[in-house]
């Protein structure tokens, strides 16, 4: 076939596309979409690559951030809708009705796209603002999921209005009619973001905060505060989310006030056996004074009682009528000057030894103090060493702790009872055992 006869059949079928100007309009459509999708995949590359080099910079480190969440690249995409919606009119034999659907067909893949961007730029924000010494006090990552939400929703009102041709306040007078329904099913969201401001403006929870919630299983650390929920991870490693609304309407105890001030609470109890209770013998003075501890307070306690004793007068020599040193009186002194004096106790804060009420249980002393630190396991281990030393120091002052008998104490002392010798009185002859 010669050249001659190869533009003879090209003259002939472009006549034949001039009888049906649908083709040529389609073929002109597929020209124009093909160079906007080759343009949009130029810009892509060009647009990466630019930023990978500026981002090198170490004054542009924020550029990273955009670029992992894809920025760039969605930025890029708008291309082919933008070349689209401006060179429909290059195509040829196409309608003007044809026109303004593919233009109002381009303006909404457009409009689809930025709100990708804007939605991407929010969360590269989000990141570059928890790098900050504000994130952990001041969360925002509750405002950006409600501006993303209303971002999404009056892009999908734009969206369809672009679509149908009709003005976008049209649908919005709509969706006035409809506001007791949206309100009905937008009430956890509105709750949760009003929640959410009040917890952030009044600096009520924070990022790594300890809190305890008993009504919702949560105790441990507030890993993620979101717009709907906070998740608090437990230490036992289980998670819990709880639906911030609920952390404003009900009661929750936040640690962080413990772990700022430095020191960790120890609030626990003795419970002296009352039968052990009594005055100091003289022999118990003297052997009490050659403790370290109590010395001074020994000293200056008997100098006190003297005076007291002696202001009475001419008195029978009975208890009643004199103060005497008691053993659980010295032995609560001499607990409060162990902990003055340990090392791992804050001084800076309420240190005391307190007798409570007398309970079934015994006599309550109760040890009130502060550790120098609020790491767990070292305040476990403090808390344990101290009571340990008191509850093996107590013999030395007489002194012992009240234990229920169990099953075992009452088996033997039915035993020992069984196994006592049985004495006949010569009187009356009865059989009596005695132990």
């Amino acid at each position: 076939m010669d050249i001659q006869a190869l533009w003879s059949q090209i003259q002939d079928l472009w006549a034949s596309l001039d009888q049906h100007p649908w083709i040529t309009a389609l073929l002109g459509l597929i020209v124009l979409v093909g160079v906007a999708l080759l343009a949009g995949h130029i810009a892509r590359i060009i647009i990466l690559r630019v930023t990978k080099i500026l981002a090198r910079q170490p004054a542009l480190h924020w550029v990273n951030d955009l670029r992992e969440h894809k920025v760039f690249d969605r930025l890029a995409q708008m291309t082919p809708s933008l070349m689209v919606q401006f060179g429909r009119n290059l195509v040829p034999d196409m309608s003007d009705t044809g026109r303004h659907f593919l233009g109002n067909l381009a303006l909404a893949i457009t409009i689809f796209v930025l709100t990708r961007v804007i939605a991407s730029l929010l969360d590269a924000l989000l990141d570059i603002y928890s790098r900050t010494n504000y994130a952990k006090t001041r969360p925002i990552k509750g405002y950006i999921q409600l501006t993303k939400m209303l971002l999404y929703v009056f892009s999908a009102i734009i969206i369809v209005a672009t679509l149908i041709d009709r003005s976008p306040m049209l649908l919005l007078s709509g969706l006035g009619a409809m506001s007791a329904v949206i309100l009905l099913v937008y009430k956890d969201t509105l709750l949760s973001f009003v929640a959410s401001v009040q917890l952030t403006s009044n600096d009520l929870l924070r990022v790594g905060d300890w809190i305890e919630m008993p009504q919702v299983g949560a105790d441990g650390d507030v890993i993620d505060i979101t717009l709907h929920t906070v998740k608090v991870q437990n230490f036992d490693k289980t998670i819990v989310s709880i639906p911030t609304w609920r952390l404003m309407s009900e009661s929750f105890k936040n640690w962080r006030g413990m772990q700022q001030s430095g020191g960790r609470r120890i609030k626990r109890s003795l419970f002296i056996d009352a039968g052990d209770i009594g005055f100091l013998s003289d022999e118990q003075e003297q052997r009490l004074e050659q403790v370290r501890l109590l010395s001074d307070y020994l000293v200056r306690k008997k100098v006190e009682l003297k005076h007291w004793n002696e202001a009475q007068g001419n008195v029978a020599a009975l208890s009643a009528n004199r103060r005497r040193m008691t053993n659980i009186g010295t032995f609560r002194a001499y607990a409060l000057a162990y902990l003055k004096s340990h090392p791992d106790i804050q001084p800076n804060m309420t240190c005391m030894v307190r007798q409570l009420q007398a309970t079934p249980q015994g006599v309550p002393l109760e040890v009130y103090c502060f550790t120098r630190t609020t790491v767990w396991d070292e305040y476990e281990r403090i808390q344990g060493d101290i009571f340990d030393y008191l509850l093996s120091l107590l013999p030395e002052f007489g002194l012992s702790v009240y234990q229920q008998p169990s099953g075992n104490d009452l088996r033997q002392g039915l035993q020992s009872k069984a196994q006592a010798p049985l004495v006949v009185t010569e009187q009356d002859g009865e059989h009596s055992r005695s132990s």
